[in-house]
Formats: C-alpha cells, sequence, structure tokens
C-alpha cells in the first residue's frame, strides 16, 4: 500500500442500489434511516487489512504486511504509518487491535502471543513483555477515559482468564509500560467474548463489570479496592472476590456461532443530566440472538444484574430475514449473525453480506441492504463511542454506516406502547406533539384520570366544545377549570376574543368553586367520605391562592367591568380586592382599607403608588391616622408638589396637641423647605402658622425657623401674614424677631416693652451698632425710660445699673427721666463718676494732642533729609530688567537696596504684575503725555506709580513666587542636565 500526499478520502453512497445520493434526499426524512457508504481511499493497497479499531475520529488499520496505518477522520489525509519493532515472521501476523475511546491507547496483539502498547504519543509500539502469550479476546477501558496512562483496566482472554493491567508510557529503557498484571477472575467455560465496566452515580468508589462469553452473561456490582498509591496494586481484586455475579445463560449451539458484547455509543448531544435516557443500552449475540436491554446504573443495589436481565429482551435470529438466492427466494436455513452494532435506537447486525437494522424498542427492521458482494468478507464491525458513528470493514474496503434522523419513528412507538411521557419528549412536529396529546387524554379519560387529562387535552387541537363538554357531563369542574388553565396559556396573543372568553369563563368557575368550599365549611358537611372541614379550609386557600396566580397571570385578558360584574355578583370581597390590587387598581384598593381603617394595609398599598394624584387624594385621611409612616412615604416622593399637600397637613393640625417635636406636618414642611429647598411662601407660612397657633408657650421652634430665614436677603414668607399671627397668638418674641429683620427697630423696641420684656427690648437696642449710633442711643433712651418709670424713686439704684449696660448713656441723659421731686443726693456718687471720667477723658485728649504735634515734627525732619539721599550709579552698571548699560537712556535707581533700572524696563514689568485699576491709571499717564497734557504734573503722579517700589525688593517679586523657573517661552535645552 502507497499513502498518497495528504489526498483526502472520497464518498460513493449505496443506499438501496443506488451509487449515489444528493443532499436534499439525505435532508429528506422520507429517505432510509440507515445508509452505508463506501470510503474510497486514495492511496493504493497493496495487501489486506488483517485488524480494525475506531475511536474519536480515528481510523485505525492493521495490514497483513505487520503495518500500522493512522488516520485521522477529520483531515482523511494526514496518516502516520506506524511499524512493529519486529518482523511478522518473528512475531506473527496482527490477530486484532483495542484503541479506546479517547483514541489515546493502542493494544496490538499478534497471532504468535505477543502483545504491544501504542501511546497516541509515541510513534513505536513497546512489547508488554508481561502479557506474552496472553491471547487477547477484547479490554475494558477505563470509563474515567484517562489519557497520560490507561489506569486500571481489564482485558478478557480466550481462555477465560480477566486481567487487570495498568499500562503508563515510559521513557526508560529498562522499565516495563505495565505497572502490574494480575488475574483477578477466571471462566472456566470458553473465551470471554466481552467486557465493560461502568461507574455507579455518585458512588466513586463502586463499579458494575459485565462480561460475556459464548454462553454466558456474568453482572458484577460492588466496591472496588483503594490502593495507596495508584497504580501500585489491583483495585477489582475485591470486588471479584466479595460479591456474587448475576448470571444470564442460553444453551450452547451445535455449530460455533459468533459472539459478542456491544454497548450504544454517547448520544450526538451528550448525556443528560437525570433520567432513564442518561443510561445506555446493550447487546449481546450469542447463538439464540441478540440478548439487549438498558445498562442501568441508577439504583446501585445488590440485584441490579437480576433487574438488568429480567428487563432484557432476547431478539431470535429466526426474526431477522434469510438472504435470497439468485432466483429471488429465501434461503431454506437459518444465516448466522456474523456481527453485532448498536446505535442509539437500534440493532445494526451483519448477516450473510447484508446490513439489517432493527429498531430496539419494537424489534422491527428499519434497514435491510445487501453491502458485499459474493466472494467478499466482512472483517469487523466498528463504533466510535464518542463521535457516534458507524463501521464496517471488509479485507479490501471500509464502509461508513451513516444514521440518518434515527428517533424519528421513537415517538409513534412510544405511542403505541402508551408510554405518552416519552412520545411527547420525541414528537418533533406540532402535528406529531398534538397526536400524543390526543391519544394520552384519551386514554387519561378512559382511566378516569380526569385532572390528567385535562391538562394534556389542553396542549392538543383536540375540539375544545368536545373536551368542556365532556368534562361538564361528567361533572368534573375542578378539570375543566384545568383545562381552561391549559388551554389559555397555548393561545397566542393575537387571540385576544378567545382569551377574554376563557378568561371570563375562569373567574366564573373560581368563583362557584369558592362558594361551594365556602358553603361546605359553614354547614360543616362531608363532601366524600374522608373529607373534613379542616381539608376543605386547606383546598379553600388553595384555590385562593390559585385565583391569586391567575389574575396576575391573565389581567391583561380579563375585562376590568365584566371581572368585576362577575365577582361582585358572587359577593366575594377578598377575591375583588386580590383582582384589583392584580392590575393595579388603586383607588378601589385603598378605598377597601380605607373604609374598613385597616391603616397598616391601606400603607402597604399606598406607599407602592407613583401617581401624584392617587397620593394628594388619600393623605388627608391617612395624615390623620397613621401620620409618621405616611410622612416617610411622602418623603420618597420628592416629585410631588407639596402645596397639594397643605390641606392634609392643616387637617392633621386642626385640633391635635401633640408636641411640636412629634408634630409630622412641620416634619413635611421642615422636609421641604431644608432637603427640598423649596421657596413657595404657601409651604413657609403654613409651618408658620403650626408653629405660632400651636398651645405649646415656647417659642424655640418658631424663633429657630425665623432665625434661618434672617440669613436669606429676602425672607420667604409672607411678614405681614407672620407678624398677625405672632400677634394674634401673643407670640411676642416672635413679632419683635420679625419687626428687628425688617429693620423697624423702634417699633420692636416699642412693642417689647409694651408686654414689659425689657431684656428682648435691651436686645433689640444694640442691634443697630455702629451703623448708627443716634438711632441706638435713642433705643437704649426708650429701654431706660421704661426701667426708670418701672423701678419708680425707690429703685434709682436698679436704674443706674442699667445705665451701665450701654456705653452710650451717661447720667446726664437719664437725669429728664427721674421725677422732679428726686433730690441729688439719690446719685451724687454717680455724678460724682462721671465728672471724674469727664476729667480723666480730658488729660487723656492732652495727651494725644502733644504726641501728634511730636509726631508731625519728626515728618518733617524725615522729609528734609530725603531730599538729601543719593545714589552712586557705576559706568558699567546693567539694569537689571534687559542687562543693557543702565546710563544708556532714563533710569531710575532705588537708594535704599542700590537697584537700578531703565524707565521704560521698569515701567513695562510694573504693568505686568499690577492690578487693573493702577495698570488702566499707567496706560491714561501715558496717553495723555503722548497728547502733550499737563506734563510735568503726570509725569510726577507716572513716575510715583512707575517708581513706587523696587520690583526685586517688594510686592511686585513676592507675587512672582508662583511663576515657574522655566517659562514656555525658554528654550528647554539650556536647563537640561
Amino acid at each position: 500500500m502507497v499513502a498518497s500526499n495528504k489526498a483526502p478520502m472520497a464518498l460513493d453512497t449505496i443506499t438501496d442500489g443506488v451509487a449515489t445520493a444528493s443532499l436534499q434526499d439525505l435532508a429528506d426524512s422520507s429517505l432510509p434511516i440507515f445508509k452505508v457508504e463506501r470510503v474510497q481511499l486514495q492511496f493504493s493497497i497493496s495487501s489486506d487489512f488483517v485488524a480494525a479499531q475506531v475511536a474519536n475520529n480515528v481510523l485505525i488499520l492493521a495490514l497483513s504486511t505487520g503495518r500500522i496505518l493512522r488516520i485521522d477522520l477529520d483531515s482523511p489525509g494526514d496518516i502516520d504509518d506506524i511499524d512493529l519493532p519486529k518482523r511478522p515472521q518473528e512475531i506473527g501476523l496482527i490477530r486484532c487491535m483495542f484503541l479506546d475511546p479517547s483514541a489515546s491507547h493502542l493494544i496490538i496483539t499478534t497471532t504468535l502471543g505477543e502483545n504491544y502498547y501504542l501511546h497516541t504519543q509515541s510513534r513505536q509500539p513497546k512489547a508488554l513483555s508481561r502479557l506474552k502469550g496472553v491471547r487477547i479476546e477484547t479490554i475494558a477501558w477505563n470509563p474515567s477515559l484517562p489519557t497520560a496512562s490507561t489506569r486500571e483496566i481489564l482485558i478478557g482472554t480466550s481462555d477465560g482468564n480477566v486481567y487487570e493491567v495498568y499500562i503508563e508510557l515510559s521513557n526508560e529503557f529498562y522499565r516495563r509500560e505495565e505497572k502490574y498484571f494480575k488475574s483477578v477472575y477466571r471462566i472456566p467455560d470458553g473465551p470471554i467474548t466481552g467486557l465493560w465496566v461502568d461507574l455507579l452515580p455518585d458512588r466513586t468508589d463502586r463499579r458494575m463489570v459485565i462480561i460475556a462469553t459464548e454462553t454466558r452473561l456474568f453482572h458484577f456490582t460492588g466496591r472496588i479496592g483503594r490502593p495507596g498509591q495508584e497504580g501500585s496494586g489491583s483495585i477489582f481484586t475485591k470486588l471479584f472476590e466479595t460479591e456474587t455475579p448475576t448470571i444470564h445463560e442460553v444453551a450452547r449451539d451445535s455449530r460455533p456461532v459468533p459472539s459478542t458484547l456491544s454497548v450504544s455509543p454517547d448520544p450526538p448531544g451528550g448525556f443528560p443530566a437525570d433520567g432513564d435516557d442518561c443510561e445506555r443500552s446493550y447487546g449481546w449475540l450469542s447463538a439464540q440472538g441478540v440478548l439487549h436491554g438498558k445498562l442501568r446504573t441508577s439504583a446501585a443495589s445488590s440485584n441490579l444484574g437480576s433487574n438488568i436481565f429480567s428487563n432484557s429482551v432476547m431478539l431470535p435470529r429466526n426474526k431477522i430475514p434469510q438472504s435470497e438466492n439468485a432466483s429471488g427466494r429465501r434461503k431454506p436455513t437459518i444465516d448466522p449473525i456474523a456481527g453485532l452494532l448498536l446505535t442509539q435506537w437500534h440493532i445494526l447486525c451483519f448477516v450473510d453480506g447484508r446490513i439489517v437494522a432493527i429498531q430496539r424498542l419494537d424489534e422491527k427492521i428499519v434497514y435491510d441492504q445487501v453491502v458485499l458482494g459474493p466472494g467478499d468478507t466482512m472483517l469487523c464491525l466498528l463504533s466510535d463511542q464518542k463521535k457516534n458513528t458507524f463501521w464496517l470493514l471488509t479485507t479490501q474496503e471500509i464502509f461508513e454506516i451513516v444514521a440518518n434522523d434515527e428517533d424519528r419513528d421513537v415517538w409513534k412507538i412510544m405511542l403505541a406502547a402508551q408510554k405518552f411521557d416519552q412520545a411527547s419528549q420525541y414528537a418533533r412536529s406540532p402535528a406529531q406533539k398534538d397526536a400524543v396529546a390526543a391519544a394520552s387524554g384519551d386514554f387519561l379519560i378512559n382511566k378516569k384520570r380526569y385532572l390528567e387529562a385535562a391538562s394534556v387535552y389542553g396542549k392538543s387541537s383536540r375540539s375544545f366544545e368536545q373536551v368542556a363538554l365532556t368534562f361538564i357531563d361528567h361533572g368534573e369542574h375542578d378539570a375543566l377549570r384545568k383545562y381552561l388553565l391549559t388551554k389559555i396559556s397555548t393561545f397566542k396573543k393575537t387571540y385576544v376574543m378567545q382569551r377574554i372568553m376563557i378568561a371570563s369563563w375562569l373567574v366564573e368557575i373560581f368563583m362557584s368553586k369558592l362558594n361551594s368550599l365556602d358553603d361546605t365549611i359553614t354547614t360543616k358537611a362531608q363532601l366524600i367520605e374522608g373529607t373534613n372541614t379542616a381539608e376543605t379550609k386547606d383546598e379553600l386557600g388553595g384555590i385562593q391562592k390559585e385565583f391569586q396566580d391567575f389574575v396576575g397571570t391573565y389581567k391583561a385578558d380579563l375585562d376590568r367591568k365584566t371581572t368585576y360584574d362577575i365577582i361582585s355578583s358572587h359577593g366575594r370581597e377578598q377575591e375583588l380586592l386580590a383582582y384589583a390590587t392584580a392590575i393595579e387598581d388603586s383607588n378601589f384598593v385603598l378605598s377597601y382599607w380605607i373604609q374598613r381603617e385597616r391603616w397598616h394595609e391601606a400603607l402597604d398599598v399606598f406607599k407602592k403608588q407613583n401617581e401624584p394624584e392617587i397620593l394628594y387624594r388619600y393623605s388627608s385621611v391617612l395624615m390623620s391616622h397613621v401620620g409618621t409612616e405616611l410622612v416617610d412615604i411622602l418623603m420618597r416622593h420628592p416629585d410631588l408638589n407639596p402645596r397639594k399637600i397643605i390641606p392634609a397637613l392643616l387637617n392633621y393640625n386642626k385640633g391635635n396637641d401633640i408636641p411640636l417635636a412629634k408634630n409630622q406636618a412641620a416634619r413635611y414642611l421642615n422636609y421641604c423647605i431644608n432637603q427640598l429647598q423649596s421657596t413657595d411662601p404657601a409651604i413657609h407660612n403654613t409651618l408658620i402658622s403650626i408653629y405660632a397657633s400651636h398651645p405649646s408657650p415656647s417659642e424655640t421652634a418658631l424663633m429657630s425657623y425665623l432665625s434661618t430665614q434672617s440669613l436669606n436677603a429676602k425672607p420667604l414668607y409672607d411678614t405681614d401674614f407672620a407678624f398677625r399671627l405672632c400677634i394674634q397668638h401673643s407670640r411676642v418674641q416672635s413679632a419683635v424677631h420679625i419687626y428687628s429683620s425688617m429693620g423697624e427697630y423702634s417699633s420692636a423696641v416699642d412693642l417689647a416693652l409694651k408686654h414689659d420684656e425689657v431684656d428682648l427690648a435691651s436686645s433689640v437696642a444694640d442691634r443697630p451698632s455702629d451703623t448708627d449710633p443716634a438711632l441706638r442711643k435713642r433705643l437704649w433712651l426708650a429701654v431706660a425710660k421704661k426701667v426708670i418709670n418701672q423701678q419708680g424713686v425707690g429703685s434709682i439704684k436698679t436704674a443706674l445699673d442699667f445705665m451701665k449696660r450701654c456705653d452710650l448713656l451717661r447720667i446726664e441723659d437719664l437725669i429728664p427721666f427721674f421725677p422732679d421731686f428726686v433730690v441729688i443726693d439719690d446719685f451724687k456718687e454717680e455724678i460724682c463718676a462721671a465728672l471724674e471720667s469727664y476729667s480723666r477723658s480730658i488729660s487723656t485728649l492732652d495727651s494725644e494732642m502733644d504726641a501728634s504735634a511730636a509726631t508731625a515734627e519728626s515728618i518733617k525732619s524725615d522729609i528734609k533729609q530725603l531730599n538729601n539721599r543719593y545714589a552712586i550709579v557705576e559706568p558699567g552698571e546693567r539694569c537689571r530688567v534687559c542687562e543693557l548699560p543702565l546710563l544708556s537712556r532714563q533710569f531710575f535707581v532705588f537708594p535704599s537696596c542700590q537697584h537700578g533700572f531703565h524707565s521704560d524696563c521698569l515701567g513695562r514689568k510694573v504693568l505686568e504684575g499690577s492690578g487693573l485699576t493702577v495698570r488702566g491709571r499707567i496706560r491714561e499717564l501715558q496717553a495723555s503725555i503722548a497728547r502733550g497734557g499737563r506734563r510735568e504734573r503726570e509725569a510726577r503722579e507716572l513716575d510715583a506709580l512707575v517708581a513706587q517700589q523696587c520690583i526685586l525688593c517688594g510686592d511686585y517679586a513676592i507675587k512672582l513666587i508662583e511663576e515657574p523657573f522655566v517659562s514656555d517661552a525658554d528654550d528647554p535645552n539650556e536647563w537640561a542636565l
């Protein structure tokens, strides 16, 4: 055989004698379930195939010359050519090969008893010395499908022994590939023809083992051993020594017949998470036929094997049609089954050159096709456990058996067996699902299982009237309700009328059921034997919950007026409330709870509202009963118009003597003012009204508010309205504060004195402060007059002490307020103290005048000395700004620091660092001088501004502290390090 240069395989289809088939035919469900495609290999064959294996889309072919070809079916042109270490003359021809499902491990056995191991990462097979002379017939790979090593696997031999071996690829020359090799079980009556090992769910220490011979099938289930280190010892020894197998046995045939064990591959989409379909199927070929069933792993019990075998079915050989002779007649003898494969739903048999496919569920033949011609010999039937593909090999050719929509008829079989759930699961088209639902409903009706039938009928296209009348005729109103609920869920949203009619009918049925249950509870009647009142109450609660769920789900399909009328006609207030809640009819729900004074229930509804009109409408009544909770809700809606809440607040405050600290109306208004920054005068006036009219004598809250408002340029409340309220409710302190905030200090003092509030009047009298000393003195005189009049002649001392509180009042200011009959002896001491104070003041003024005269003389002397100051300018001295010679043009020199500048340089720098006012004045003077104005006077002023201070020593230099040393205009390379 010569391999081509990565040439792809070509496919030639054999289906009912037709050589080719189009893709459209393949997609057509009318095509046969199976077809056989001949694989055209693009390389020449110089020798026969002697063995083959396929796994994970990798095909392994062994040739009679001893060569092994590894072909990746995903890239058919990639062919690896592998040779055994020795020639066939030394080790014999390749007898068979065993490839694990992951295509990672390959074991090769020859006719002379030599066994070799090849790992997918190696190109050189390694001899298995411990297995020398062992004639391997079958291998059970580790179910965990390891790739680095085989881990623990079971090997069945032709002499009836079962061995456990652990093989790991080794690169060391003297190290064996097999870590250990041990005999774990023996069957004395013949070769081992099949082995299978599987895990049990959620039990990592338990295994299920199937062993097949020509006449017997063994099933083991048990716990495996736990070696200290992986690969250090056998794990299956414990299982075989402690567990007794379940055995299924058949009679031995007089002539030799093939025997094999086949297990169904992984489904295309992987195993589901649960259910029976996650369990594999098996088929055992024996002399009697094919025993097939489920390899159940869901029940890890000792009788699992008995259950598997008792539920298995024997497909006898005589059910498979015989081959025809040249004349078209069937042969008189029964052809033996030469090969067996299991697909997901079918049994594939090779019989006398034919591929026969049998549906496992009903054992009907779905495909019977001649594949091989006269003289052709089948080599083997193979299945790819992972990729769900099936292959037939002869000594010269390769065929792929392709499954086309294999489970298309499963629903029919399940339906015929009255397995309606499985039938519905495998039904695909709406027509198929409908047929299953209708048949299932009819079956349940015949069994009088009306509630179950209701759910099924609801998903079918069976006549609505027919089904409804069936339930009505049998008096099954609960089933009718369930049917209608199921039916309405199947209608599309566009079926408006149908959905409305069914929904309305359901409301009527619900009301009738609830009334019936209420009547039963009221009369304590026994509806059926074994039913008591408590059970009826539980049922009532369940129906009420079901109704609530119904209206919540189908509220859009219920006409509001019709539904209200139906429920009201039955007097079902609770259900009326449930419906109104479902459709968010807040007016109805709130009215319902408020009329029953169920305030907390009303609040639960109220807090879910977002419509301002509803909040305004019900705030008045709720404010009077649950003010705190209502205000909490209102404060969560900052978008409300507080003006519309004012009536509720005033109604709450009417006749309410709750302390202001707990007054919820004041709390909400303060929230609007402080948090929402409301400037609405109505809000502020309402708060003043609540504070002023409160029966508490304290004005703390009102004064706190008024004081806060005094910080604004203009108060946000109506001052006239606030003043009238304060006067009406005798809030003198607040009224005085309002007068003061308006600047009416005289009126404020007069009002305070009118109510004998001398201290309050005194605090107001001090407010003009330095802005208007005359007014302040006049106010204090008014207060002093009030004090003197209150104290009378007997308390002149007290009046004089009060005089000391103001620095503007003197004794001569108070004398006119004393009565004429008061003698001077009563305040002689005060007069003497006043005269002494005047004397001290005169002396102080004399000292200040002398000091001023001395200061003036000192200034005159300093001015004379300034005229004699000078500075020496050297010939080479330069301007501190432009670095040019200073004497080249007009300049300034500062004698104190000896810094010199050109006039124009100094002027420019002063302009840059001066403020807008000085800069503008300098420019005005420069422009005026340029126009020929008063040059001498303006020049002096300009010089005074420009040369006011040295720009290196004065304020100008201080301002430059934030300027960077290197500006954007400078060359950065000059400062580079």
